[in-house]
């Protein structure tokens, strides 16, 4: 096995390759039993009734299509071989693990705030359901809103008092909220973006080549850069499916551990 390992990935360090290696089975698994696996194994809210403890690792080895994995797997490969040859393995597992957990947190909690925003304005139509406050839900915590309820906004603004649609609202804000609740999280991108900050701490001036577009750029401009994108697309783009913040989450747990380490050399693994 490890002769097959050296011919596959040859002069990449064994945290790394083990990391590899796992990602890649999981991906095949995931598309042999389908949906049950991403159930068993993706993170979902702990509000959610598929949410188990075990998802908070599990999950950073799952990953929605090739292209999610490729790109998280070649920077992996890129930047984390490098982290380990200075750390070493033991120190470089407990960086990602730390950073991939840290990541799910932020996105966690950013997401509960999120969901008692939802859960109050569920609330607020209603009580108090007219025209304006069921568009305004709707067009806000729905990404792609049916032609039902496109019709329905139009039907309800043109009979605020239709008795068959405010006996509906009830019904759809719950939809509404038990579809956003059970969305599931996979990837190990918050880990990866963790790996990168990594990177351009150690080595803050090591020029990297960007392929888009394709020019030179120093490690620490380059995280910094990632960075500013991840929060402005966090904010801006808050319902995208897309984790921003668990990207921002691997990138802070990161800084905090090494600031942590180091101001405490004597636990260096």
């Amino acid at each position: 096995m490890n002769s097959f390992y050296n011919r596959i990935l040859p002069n990449t360090p064994p945290a790394v390759k083990g990391l590899l290696f796992a990602n890649v089975v999981m991906f095949i698994l995931s598309y042999v039993f389908g949906p049950i696996f991403t159930r068993l194994f993706a993170l979902y809210q702990p509000a959610s009734d598929f949410f188990m403890p075990h998802q908070v690792i599990s999950h950073l080895f799952m990953h929605a299509g090739f292209t999610h994995i490729f790109f998280n797997m070649f920077a992996l490969w890129m930047f984390g071989r490098i982290l380990e040859q200075v750390w070493g393995s033991k120190r470089f597992l407990i960086y990602y693990f730390i950073t991939g957990i840290g990541a799910a947190f932020l996105h966690t909690l950013v997401n509960y705030i999120e969901f008692n925003s939802m859960h109050v304005a569920g609330q607020a139509l209603i009580n108090t359901p007219t025209p304006q406050l069921f568009e305004s839900f709707v067009n806000k915590y729905i990404q792609h809103p049916s032609s039902y309820l496109t019709d329905l906004m139009y039907k309800f603004a043109d009979n605020p008092d239709s008795s068959s649609i405010l006996s509906q609202i009830p019904e759809i804000v719950n939809a509404v909220y038990k579809l956003n609740i059970d969305i599931p999280t996979v990837g190990a991108s918050g880990a990866v973006y963790g790996v990168l900050l990594a990177f351009g701490v150690l080595f803050p001036n090591t020029e990297l080549m960007l392929l888009f577009p394709p020019i030179p750029i120093k490690a620490k401009y380059m995280v910094i850069g990632y960075a500013a994108i991840e929060l402005f697309l966090g904010i801006s783009q808050s319902s995208s499916n897309i984790a921003h913040f668990a990207h921002l989450g691997g990138m802070l747990f990161g800084w905090l551990l090494i600031k942590y380490w180091n101001k405490n050399t004597s636990n260096f693994y």
